[in-house]
Order: C-alpha cells, then structure tokens, then sequence
C-alpha cells in the first residue's frame, strides 16, 4: 500500500476523505464525486440539533440508498466533547470498514487544511486502508472569488488561526509577506484592531461565504461589524497586491 494507505492486510472496506470543497458544488472533484457514489456508507460532520454543511454541498449526488452517519459535534471550544464524538464515530465506521464497507467521509474544503477528517485519520489508519481525496480549500476560494493573488515569487505566506495570542500574531505578521486570517468569529474586533495598529487594513480584504450566494467580499477598511460569521477569513498583502514590485 501506498501514500496514506494503512498497512494492515486485514480489513476489507476502504475509508475515504474525500474533500468537498468550500460550498459550492461544482467545485466538487470528478474523483470524490466517482468515490462518494461507489461508497456504502457516507458519513460527514454535523451540528448537534442541525444540518450538515458538508452534506448540503453533495446533496445532489447521494444515491439515496447509501447508509448516513452523521457526527455529531459540538459546538464548544473544550477538546473533551468533540474527541469523543470522533471516537464514537469511528467505533462505528470501524464496524462497517470491518464488515467490508467502504466509508466515505465528508469533508469541507480540503481534508488535510484544517479539516475534521484528520481526526478520523488518527483513530483508523493504522488499522484500515485510507485514502484521501484533496478538495479546494477555503484559502484558494478565497482568493479566487476575491481576484487576489496569494503570493508571488519568493513571497511567503503565513496561514493564522485568529484564536493566536496578539502577540504571536503580530511576530507572523512580521515574518510574511502575505497572510490568511481564519477562524475569525468572535474574535473579529481583536482582529481588527491588530491590523489598524500595524497598518495593514490597507492591505487587507474580507471575504465571507466563499463561493456562496450569499459570499461578500468587503476591503477590510470598509468592514464595520462588531464580528464576523466562522467561515469567514481576511487576506492581507503588505504590496497590496502580490504581483506589485517596487520600481527599480
């Protein structure tokens, strides 16, 4: 076995990660749409008492005969109630892989950014063969529904959780040219401040929902909410651009 496939020899059910993209659904790829319709089982991440992200961007393709299982996780910032969700997750997935079921999780944007998937990956890789099917991530939409290059040349590019402490913050701020704001929630107001104080509002645009019918796209500069939505990020480049050089 190969790339992220699990050396054990014992299973017969295939787990997958297949990445679904940032919402909208023709940014699905050909090989997780191929793998989600061949899948037995389809499992996706979901709000306690509500719907499925995931789930609403494939909705179109399920087959309508496959076995759903929803995980349920909460919405807290404590690790313990989300861990176990996961691990009452895969006991169930383990039953199916070893019954011979292939599992195709779901996951927003790309399993492997940021994605819930990886915690399914730490609980059943070693025991089961796994593959994972990269999906356009909430960066590269960003930046494509904004028209805003990431990065150029010998740019680098910091991608920042907004839970960091200012400070962090503002020393990987320091050290890049360019940079992604995520998770950005409640915490928008700290945020913005930060930036104000290193000037970097200029620079920085706002995209909210990318790829959605609802999407909006605001220079940072005109934002004035008091917070902003979780899929939510900020895109700064100190050039303002990143195809700008300095004149000679």
């Amino acid at each position: 076995m190969t790339g992220t496939e699990s050396r054990s020899e014992v299973a017969t059910g295939r787990l997958y990660g297949l990445g679904v993209g940032p919402g909208d659904p023709e940014l699905l790829t050909l090989k997780a749409l191929r793998l989600l319709k061949a899948s037995a089982v389809v499992a996706y991440p979901t709000l306690e008492g509500g719907a499925s992200f995931a789930r609403s961007i494939v909705a179109g393709h399920l087959t309508g005969g496959q076995h759903e299982l929803p995980i349920r996780v909460p919405m807290t910032t404590e690790r313990a109630p989300a861990q176990q969700a996961y691990d009452a997750a895969a006991v169930e997935m383990a039953e199916h892989l070893q019954a011979g079921r292939d599992v195709a999780v779901l996951c927003e944007g790309d399993p492997f950014f940021y994605g819930s998937f990886m915690y399914l990956f730490g609980r059943l890789a070693e025991r089961f063969a796994v593959e994972v099917v990269p999906g356009v991530s909430s960066l590269t939409a960003c930046a494509a529904v904004l028209g805003q290059p990431l990065a150029a040349r010998n740019d680098s590019l910091a991608v920042l959780p907004a839970p960091l402490p200012d400070a962090e913050l503002r020393a990987r701020l320091a050290g890049a040219e360019a940079a992604a704001i995520i998770k950005i929630g409640r915490h928008y107001p700290r945020i913005r401040a930060l930036l104000d104080a290193e000037g970097l509002t200029p620079h920085a645009r706002y995209v909210e929902r990318a790829t959605l019918p609802e999407q909006r796209l605001v220079p940072l500069a005109e934002l004035g909410e008091a917070s902003a939505p979780y899929f939510s990020m900020i895109l700064i480049h100190r050039r303002g651009e990143a195809w700008r050089w300095p004149q000679d």
